[in-house]
């Protein structure tokens, strides 16, 4: 069995068929020992200032998180303007993957903005995509 890079990773995305799928495939690659799934970045925000509160936010915030760019309620951008506002320790530990279905270079263009983002990937998420990230 492959060492697992990561302790965690997080996938948000409103769409639940694309979780599970994502879900899946990290599985298979034992990348992580734990996925926290979100279906909503509000939601997702929230237990990143909650986890940020307790002891064990070194060990319960996610290496990875995968952000998808168009939501309802609140979208990936905005969820990236509230994540910049967490904690150092918080913007330090979790590195954020954009893993959008958007072709447009506006949206691959703003992302560059954010220094917690560190790749963006097209959906769909493979076997390939996930074995090569380097982060």
């Amino acid at each position: 069995m492959p060492v697992r890079k990561y302790r965690s990773v997080m996938l948000i995305d409103d769409n639940e068929i694309d979780n599970l799928i994502n879900q899946k495939m990290i599985e298979s690659a034992s990348i992580t020992e734990h996925i926290y799934v979100h279906t909503g970045a509000r939601s997702a925000i929230e237990f990143l200032r909650n986890i940020e509160k307790l002891d064990v936010a070194d060990v319960v915030l996610p290496d990875l998180i995968f952000l998808d760019i168009d939501m309802p309620l609140m979208d990936g951008f905005q969820f990236l303007d509230e994540f910049e506002k967490l904690g150092g320790n918080t913007k330090k530990k979790c590195r954020i993957i954009m893993l959008t279905s958007s072709i447009n270079p506006q949206d691959f263009n703003r992302s560059k903005k954010y220094l917690s983002v560190k790749q963006y990937l097209n959906k769909p998420l493979t076997h390939e995509s996930i074995l090569a990230l380097n982060l």
